[in-house]
């Protein structure tokens, strides 16, 4: 029976429906301006609420039954972290599931009672209708979530919601209507779904006011037919934006051969999968590889990101992606970028190079460059550099270079202009016509200092030449640039 709470009468305590004959429902169910059901009805939930006391064992919890909380181990005294899955195309709880579940059951010095909203009755559905049952589950979460509150006083704050898909938006609608002054702990929004969400107002998705701290992953927000898997708008306190956030590395539509192969006719819902789920394994890997937590930094698009312009992690500019993200709620979304592997563990280490060149050519030029980093850790790595637009005179280049693996404090750097016919045959020329004896004037590029600024210790570092008496970047031939102090004037 829904009955719908008039405001008018809500001091009356009674229900105006066109069959009402019950009283309507005392605090903390009365919602103004929502419809609610009777406790009766919420023992029926079409939800299922599962606790893991073992990673593959999921034991049913019944509201307004206590007594299945002590069947199911659930422990007041520590935090519920609540998986909320998305729409299903089968029918099947997908396998990232018991995944996840494993991974909060092992990742965490502080153990905490995992639980699965499993609504995959109203999931499996046509994608409009499960859009709508999305409303309903959170309501189902949020009477989950009051019980727990009445019955064993479990405080809402200590409750973790992470919602993947369309259950980000159960997670978000949830936070709403649990209502009263305090919120949820922490939602957690895994690449969000975009279709019938992306141009939608914040009371009609997930947003930063549904808990105390909201944090969002997008992986898949690249368009379709003018529709995006995932929601590209911010959603949250923090939202992280992984190579960019639109398509992820290993999921490209050019690894659909390696797809068929395994999976068949469902190749193509493979691929674009691979993405859409991506969030999920970047979540799950901050719980398995504590030591290797990956940075994410505050900057207004990944074209600026690319260019090294946003390694700062001053006035909070960067945070943790993943668990273990530092809540710290901000009045205004915060949009973080990284680079991520194209597998686990995904951690790579960001570096901003900036480098000038002295070219004295009357056009601009468009060599291509390779360079060896050297570190207190690793040897070096050889890493092609490509700068677009061409050179030109007494411009600084800034650029981001991703390492896989931690080279320690870099020492030195080789720096090599690749060799091409057309350079050779320059520099041949400016050999010949320039008579011996006299100073030389070649009209080429001079490289005098290297910036890099490492973004995971935000040390900057200046390189010089080793050999300051020939600046000239000679094609096919390599420079050695080694730790410098350079005047903060200069």
């Amino acid at each position: 029976r829904n009955l719908w709470v008039v405001p008018e009468l809500a001091e009356d305590n009674r229900c105006q429906t066109k069959q009402c004959t019950q009283p309507c429902i005392p605090e903390p169910f009365l919602r103004s301006s929502q419809d609610v059901e009777t406790k009766e009805t919420l023992q029926e939930m079409k939800s299922r609420f599962l606790l893991f006391e073992e990673a593959d064992k999921g034991c049913q919890i019944r509201p307004y039954h206590p007594n299945t909380l002590q069947e199911c181990g659930f422990n007041a005294s520590r935090p519920l972290v609540m998986i909320i899955h998305g729409w299903s195309v089968d029918g099947v709880l997908e396998a990232w599931i018991w995944q996840l579940v494993a991974a909060l059951k092992s990742g965490l010095s502080q153990p905490v009672n995992v639980g699965l909203v499993d609504w995959v009755t109203l999931a499996h559905q046509h994608y409009v209708i499960a859009v709508r049952n999305t409303r309903l589950v959170g309501k189902e979460v949020a009477a989950l979530l009051q019980w727990l509150e009445e019955s064993v006083q479990f405080s809402r704050s200590n409750v973790h919601l992470i919602g993947y898909s369309l259950g980000a938006h159960v997670s978000g609608f949830a936070g709403s209507y649990i209502g009263g002054t305090h919120k949820i702990g922490r939602i957690t929004g895994l690449d969000a779904a975009g279709p019938l969400f992306e141009g939608a107002p914040p009371s009609d998705r997930l947003s930063p006011d549904d808990a105390s701290f909201v944090d969002a992953i997008h992986t898949f927000t690249q368009e379709h037919m003018g529709l995006s898997v995932g929601i590209k708008r911010p959603v949250a306190h923090y939202d992280f934006y992984p190579n960019g956030g639109s398509s992820q590395p290993g999921c490209h539509f050019l690894e659909l051969y390696k797809h068929f192969a395994k999976h068949g006719l469902n190749a193509i819902t493979q691929t674009i999968k691979c993405a859409h789920e991506r969030s999920v394994h970047l979540f799950i890997d901050s719980l398995l590889h504590g030591s290797l937590q990956s940075t994410a930094y505050l900057c207004s698009d990944m074209g600026s990101f690319s260019q090294g312009l946003c390694l700062s992690c001053q006035k909070g500019r960067c945070n943790t992606l993943g668990y273990h993200v530092r809540q710290k709620p901000q009045s205004k979304s915060r949009s973080l970028y990284l680079v991520t592997r194209a597998q686990s563990p995904f951690k790579v280490y960001h570096y901003q190079f900036k480098i000038q060149f002295i070219n004295q050519m009357e056009k601009p030029v468009e060599p291509t460059f390779t360079m060896w980093l050297l570190g207190a850790k690793e040897e070096m790595q050889k890493i092609p550099i490509t700068l677009g637009g061409g050179i030109t005179s007494n411009k600084t280049y800034s650029f981001l270079i991703t390492l896989d693996v931690d080279i320690g404090e870099l020492i030195m750097i080789k720096f090599k202009q690749e060799n091409s016919a057309i350079w050779a045959n320059v520099w041949n020329t400016v050999q010949t016509i320039i008579p011996w004896g006299t100073e030389p004037h070649y009209s080429g590029l001079l490289l005098k200092t290297i910036k890099v600024k490492a973004g995971e210790t935000q040390q900057r570092m200046t390189f010089c030449s080793e050999n300051t008496q020939d600046l000239l970047l000679h094609p096919a031939q390599e420079k050695i640039f080694v730790r410098c102090e350079v005047s903060s004037k200069k």
